[in-house]
């Protein structure tokens, strides 16, 4: 059966949570931990990003602009973006354009569609709207929903900038990131 099955028969039986995938008993959250902090110890990019995170949450700042930057440092493209995050509020660290811009930038490269789609807003508010459509229409691609939208606004603002064939690609290939 589905694993809403198996969880909803969990409840009703009051039984002890497991996996809806191997049955085994769900760690709990001290196991949670030790797991994360063995990870961290192996240099896991992934699990000191989700420190990272979990220190943001705290509004621990500083800690969480330790474990972003050495989880960019291993090639997490999620604490880049997050570490430009923290540079546009000046949360952790002093508020920087050209470090936001930086990690914006790599996590771009590296796929990130919202960063891509933020790097679109840079050029867009330094006037270069031309740049600011191609990383509208790059990030579109990706499936990036509020790109679609923003390619939706400069096409209805008839500068001309976005073609109607443009804008229709555009669509064509964020629907089939959707539907990937």
């Amino acid at each position: 059966g589905c694993s809403v099955a198996f969880t909803m028969q969990q409840m009703q039986q009051m039984l002890e949570e497991k996996c809806p995938f191997c049955r085994k008993p769900v760690p709990t959250e001290e196991e949670n931990i030790r797991y994360r902090m063995k990870r961290i110890e192996a240099n896991d990019p992934v699990a000191i990003r989700v420190e990272g995170d979990k220190q943001e949450t705290k509004g621990d700042y500083q800690k969480a602009f330790e474990y972003y930057t050495r989880a960019a440092e291993l090639g997490d493209v999620e604490a880049h973006f997050m570490l430009a995050g923290l540079y546009h509020n000046g949360q952790g660290v002093e508020e920087d354009r050209v470090q936001k811009i930086h990690h914006l930038e790599e996590a771009a490269i590296g796929g990130h569609p919202s960063a891509r789609c933020g790097l679109g807003f840079q050029e867009y508010d330094n006037g270069n709207i031309e740049r600011a459509v191609k990383h509208w229409i790059i990030a579109a691609t990706q499936g990036h929903d509020f790109s679609i939208k923003k390619l939706m606004d400069e096409f209805r603002s008839g500068r001309g900038i976005v073609s109607k064939d443009d804008l229709a690609a555009t669509l064509r290939a964020h629907q089939a990131a959707v539907d990937a």
